[in-house]
């Protein structure tokens, strides 16, 4: 192939679901004979693919984009990504870039990267390439490859729920599902090449399905599950709201799928929850986990909160502690607001200020952390099977089907391997374990907690 031996180097910031589109961008780019290595090393050709959700999103974006050109400044760079879609002209007035490209076909970075390469210099001016993200629906793309043990499988793209903190919805567009068909065949050939779990993501996961003509993601997890071979299924995070009893009754019955689900809660207050345009409120998200917890006695949950949004009180942050709280979150992810231009809640009164939302961060944090430890220490004395995905320095990482995180020490690699394992202790973050006996020397696995 002539572009054999040209490097490519892809940099990747943001969701699973960029993750999962520069894994396709590599193989694509490896199958027109590129080299596609770390973006740490000097590279001919770097992509930048980029997220938005908060400003700091777009400062890292920014920085690695100029990190590019330093490494290399003869080298193409080429920017895709939602900081693209949504701020396409402040992309390529940086110096050095060379080719801007938003969400709507991320694929076309390979033969631009081409153009580039055969025109044999970088070009004066950056070329622009950004049409409606939703423009040419759901863009077709398929992975052969994963890391470790898993992979990520984008099986939607866009949003509609038009969040008032959110810019997402400019960046994405509207709801697009992935032909069932084409999830099916995907995830079939990802089991077949060995790998032991899959994530179904997307940019709101939850509504899959909704321009199909009766299919939803139930009939989705369904179909997944009587794949001969299937390992774990794992979901991607998903809005509250979707926790209905039908649907809980449905996925309950699957063998694949397990069972810790990340719920995006972002606030326990009901006025905030109603200013954030949110689809739920407090008692509707915890009835919906209550939902879950009774189906699946061992199910784990964890979640996001944004602390600090426009006109949040004391007591509304209180009411996001007490929901944490009640729900038993395995682990939360607590993000100070960040406003976002062109969103509502930008100008809305009532700003916090910024040591506020650290206070409140901090205190959010620590509730969490002892939520955590209080759930790892219930794990000890349990018998579970744990999916190892790393090794270092004499102990094997991994976890298991609720996603509790275990180290267990390890005379060799276990990585890929799923083994019993006997939780004996827990720090702060993870349970610790040792390699149980055989099932047939030990009994049945307790999957109860």
């Amino acid at each position: 192939m002539k572009h054999f031996g040209k490097t490519v180097g892809i940099y990747t910031l943001g969701c699973k679901v960029n993750q999962y589109e520069s894994e396709a961008l590599a193989e694509a780019f490896s199958a027109q004979g590129f080299s596609v290595q770390s973006p740490s090393l000097p590279c001919d050709i770097y992509i930048i693919n980029t997220c938005t959700v908060t400003a700091e999103s777009d400062r890292k974006a920014k920085q690695f984009i100029r990190r590019a050109i330093h490494q290399n400044p003869l080298a193409y760079v080429l920017v895709t990504g939602c900081l693209s879609q949504t701020q396409p002209s402040a992309v390529a007035a940086i110096a050095g870039v060379d080719f801007v490209c938003g969400n709507s076909e991320k694929l076309s970075i390979v033969q631009e990267a081409i153009r580039l390469t055969e025109l044999g210099k970088k070009p004066e001016k950056a070329k622009i390439s950004v049409d409606a993200p939703d423009e040419k629906g759901f863009e077709p793309m398929c992975i052969k490859h994963f890391d470790r043990t898993r992979a990520y499988v984008k099986i939607e793209d866009g949003c509609e729920n038009h969040c008032s903190y959110c810019i997402i919805p400019t960046a994405r567009g509207k709801v697009r599902s992935k032909p069932p068909q084409e999830v099916i065949a995907e995830v079939r050939a990802l089991c077949d090449a060995g790998c032991r779990e899959v994530v179904l993501t997307g940019i709101e996961t939850a509504s899959y399905g909704r321009d199909l003509d009766r299919y939803s993601l139930a009939d989705l997890l369904e179909e997944i599950d009587r794949i001969p071979g299937i390992g774990r299924v794992r979901l991607g995070s998903l809005d509250p709201s979707l926790m209905k009893q039908d649907f809980v009754d449905r996925i309950a019955r699957l063998s694949s799928l397990a069972h810790h689900f990340h719920i995006s809660m972002q606030s326990g207050s009901d006025r905030i929850l109603a200013l954030m345009k949110r689809k739920y409120n407090h008692k509707m998200a915890l009835e919906g986990m209550e939902r879950l917890r009774r189906a699946m006695p061992d199910v784990q949950l964890t979640t996001d909160m944004i602390v600090g949004f426009p006109g949040e009180t004391e007591q509304d942050f209180q009411d996001s502690v007490s929901l944490a709280q009640e729900a038993g979150f395995l682990m939360i992810h607590v993000f100070p607001y960040s406003g976002r231009n062109g969103t509502p809640a930008a100008t809305m009164p009532g700003q916090i200020a910024a040591a506020e939302k650290k206070r409140r961060v901090a205190l959010l944090s620590d509730c969490a952390a002892r939520m955590r430890r209080e759930i790892l220490a219930s794990m000890v004395g349990h018998t579970f099977e744990v999916l190892f995905e790393t090794d270092e320095k004499g102990f094997s990482h991994g976890h298991t089907a609720h996603f509790i995180e275990v180290h267990c020490p390890s005379e060799s690699p276990l990585q890929g391997k799923l083994l019993p394992v006997c939780i004996t202790d827990y720090n702060g973050d993870a349970c610790i374990g040792r390699i149980a006996p055989p099932k047939d020397q030990q009994g049945e696995i307790n999957h109860e907690i």
